[in-house]
């Protein structure tokens, strides 16, 4: 039998095309899903407000992390380590040098 690879076709309306810009993320999970909050931290800002929350298995978020790997690899063998605050491996999450926070 010929199996033949389906695809699935993806709206995306031209306000969500926008994006939106994070440069800070908070997971938490409890035994059902797991949690991602992505806020936007701002030099001399006391508060960052979540900016979207996305909600998803155990299961999506685990090949969410097989996917990014894949594609930070591909990234990096195409343009060289990503450094992040002057360290090649820094734990996501960690608290960076205010002077390493974008403008």
């Amino acid at each position: 039998m010929d199996e033949k690879k389906r695809q699935m076709q993806i709206e995306l309306d031209e306000k969500t095309a926008q994006g939106t810009y994070a440069n800070f993320a908070v997971i938490t999970h409890s035994q059902a899903e797991f949690i991602l909050d992505f806020t936007r931290v701002l030099p001399g800002v006391p508060k960052a407000k979540v900016q979207s929350r996305i909600l998803m298995t155990p299961q999506h978020a685990k090949a969410l992390l097989m996917a990014l790997e894949n594609n930070i690899k591909k990234f990096e063998e195409k343009n060289g380590s990503i450094k992040i605050g002057g360290k090649a491996e820094l734990p996501f999450g960690m608290k960076i040098d205010k002077d390493t926070l974008p403008n």
